[in-house]
């Protein structure tokens, strides 16, 4: 009887030896199930790789934020916890040119990230409703009693001290932030209103609030907080790796040597009101000028910031181009078209002694009015009489002087510099008349397909307005739709055709622009972006200092955090691997004492058979 000496890999005061007859199966594995458990080890291996040491530093704290960012687009529409001591709050007040609003924003302690935002939402009541007020008229209206200021602004202040507990008070950053009612102001009007303010406020209330926490800002400043907002809302500051995520390469603005990273894509902004139409969007790259004036306008034009904590890190180091266009939003162009059809008109009757559009019977034709559609225009003394033709691709022309383009390089509206933009590689959101153009009559909204929306555009201005009258009433169209939408559509869709065609020279071809009006079901204002960009430096509090002594300790706590992984995986790939070995050779030691006892039997039979009777032979 053979033994099986149990001594390999253990100390000597464990050898102890067992009989193969003895040993269970699954210790003498055969070859398959050796095969196999060496193969179920690599997965596991594998696993491991991917699911705990994942990217580094931060692996499974990104990997969560990426899961909540992929699955939890839509915003919290929970109750705000108040008796939640980690919560933090905001106050941003918009004091704009029709009224004021004030927005509360909440935010949990940061993670201590460095290369993470504050998570910041809008504050909701217990009724689930975002915590806002707001107040008539606009602030500017007490540019001549500005003592009254403070007086203005108290209700927006004792609304918002009602919903954030007491103990957070104090550090509660409050900003008031003045647009386009107070630049039209004098300065010295502007700095009565704002010193008011300064002085009142503190007294008051006991709010997080210095005299830098109340100014008027400029219009590029709105739109740069307006894309931070719409770009934090749809996570591009989120820098985590997805596959299914655009990316870009950027060239970090102020870098002397020209540093490059890869990062994800950016959208633009494109907004047109009323009066004015707006575009902001990420310049990725260091653009060039033609010239030295150019260069010199381009200053007014970009605006580059970081949205980090840490001014040594370039990951949220970000170039926007920002420029708004008075007179150029839908109701204005129609007022300057409008404006100048009355003007032409009176020229030509004058020269040539007509009468054209001066009586409803002999009107002036508007390829830009749906077909048949009666109007008037102008003052009771200048009246025009105009009668609709529906022609779209006529509005489209006449149009085109309205852009104001000059031949000049790299300019859009008004002759306005435009740095280039990467068509191949970009993305656009449009908001306002950009949504209600295509959505509200045309039912187009979201994707925007330059070809489709022309079609659908030709049709509708080419429709007759008793028809369009008759779908309206059977409401086929959107329901905050009314006659003045119906009446102007169809110059409107041709004027945003041209100002995003002409004016912006956006192709043809052009498939990554997007018309909304909400985002993930949010409207978004540009304070969230105010607040947003105020707030940076805030996570310094929550990140370890020694995170940010150097350029190079982030990578030194990586490379260590990794190497400790690896470290241990290779451990438990040399244990497997001596487990391995071990029951090989315990397989080994099998085999050969089955053929010892195989020997051992087969001598004994022949021993015997020599003293065994003789065997009959047949020959």
């Amino acid at each position: 009887m053979g033994y099986t000496n149990i001594s390999c890999l253990f100390p000597a005061s464990w050898h102890f030896s067992l009989s193969p007859v003895v040993l269970p199966r699954f210790l003498l594995p055969s070859f398959r199930q050796l095969l196999l458990l060496g193969l179920l080890t690599g997965v596991m291996g594998l696993l491991y790789l991917l699911l705990v040491t994942g990217k580094g530093q931060y692996s499974w704290l990104r990997e969560d934020r990426h899961i909540h960012t992929r699955l939890g687009r839509v915003p919290d529409m929970e109750a705000t916890d108040t008796n939640n001591p980690n919560l933090n709050y905001g106050l941003v007040v918009d004091c704009g040119s029709s009224g004021s609003r004030v927005f509360v924003y909440t935010w949990p302690r940061h993670n201590g990230n460095p290369h993470e935002l504050l998570d910041i939402k809008q504050m909701r009541d217990k009724h689930r409703k975002p915590v806002v007020m707001k107040i008539k008229p606009g602030i500017s209206e007490y540019a001549s009693t500005p003592d009254k200021a403070s007086d203005y602004i108290s209700p927006l202040l004792s609304f918002a001290a009602q919903h954030i507990p007491k103990n957070k008070h104090q550090e509660t950053p409050l900003y008031i932030l003045c647009t386009a009612g107070m630049r039209v102001l004098p300065e010295s009007q502007q700095e009565a209103l704002l010193e008011d303010l300064r002085t009142d406020i503190p007294v008051n209330f006991n709010f997080l609030f210095s005299d830098s926490h109340v100014e008027v800002i400029s219009g590029k400043q709105e739109g740069v907080y307006a894309w931070i907002g719409i770009n934090f809302v749809l996570g591009r500051f989120n820098h985590v790796e997805d596959e299914h995520e655009a990316v870009v390469e950027v060239q970090v603005p102020g870098s002397d040597q020209q540093e490059t990273l890869v990062r994800k894509r950016t959208a633009g902004v494109l907004d047109m009101g009323g009066v004015s139409t707006q575009i902001a969007y990420e310049v990725p790259k260091t653009v060039s000028f033609a010239s030295p004036q150019q260069e010199e306008i381009a200053k007014n034009l970009l605006a580059e910031f970081n949205l980090g904590c840490d001014a040594h890190r370039t990951e949220h180091v970000y170039r926007v181009y920002v420029s708004t266009f008075l007179g150029f939003g839908g109701n204005a162009a129609r007022q300057r078209y409008e404006a100048n059809l009355i003007s032409t008109t009176q020229i030509q009757n004058k020269l040539l002694g007509q009468h054209q559009g001066e009586i409803a019977d002999s009107p002036i034709l508007d390829p830009c009015l749906p077909a048949d559609l009666q109007d008037e225009v102008g003052p009771q003394e200048q009246r025009v009489h105009l009668r609709g033709t529906g022609d779209f691709d006529r509005c489209r022309l006449l149009l085109q002087p309205f852009l104001n383009r000059t031949n000049d390089t790299s300019t859009s509206l008004n002759g306005v510099y435009q740095p280039p933009i990467d068509f191949t590689n970009s993305q656009f959101y449009g908001f306002s008349e950009f949504y209600y153009c295509t959505e509200d009559v045309l039912r187009m909204g979201g994707d925007y397909n330059s070809t489709k929306y022309s079609n659908a555009a030709k049709s509708y201005c080419a429709t007759q307005w008793k028809t369009l009258k008759e779908r309206f009433d059977r409401g086929l169209y959107a329901s905050h739709a009314d006659q003045h939408r119906l009446k102007y559509q169809c110059f409107k869709s041709a004027w945003m055709h041209e100002v995003l065609h002409s004016g912006f020279v956006f192709p043809a071809a052009y498939e990554n622009l997007r018309t909304a009006l909400l985002v993930y079901d949010k409207e978004v204002q540009w304070t969230l972006g105010a607040i947003l960009y105020r707030t940076r430096f805030l996570p310094l509090r929550d990140i370890p200092q020694e995170s940010l002594k150097g350029s190079h300790s982030h990578w030194h706590h990586s490379f260590s955090f990794m190497n400790n992984h690896y470290l241990f995986l290779a451990c438990f790939l040399v244990v497997v691997l001596s487990i391995l070995l071990y029951l090989l050779r315990l397989r080994r030691i099998h085999k050969r004492s089955t053929l010892l006892r195989g020997a051992s039997a087969s001598v004994q039979w022949l021993e015997e058979g020599l003293g065994s009777p003789d065997l009959p032979v047949t020959l």
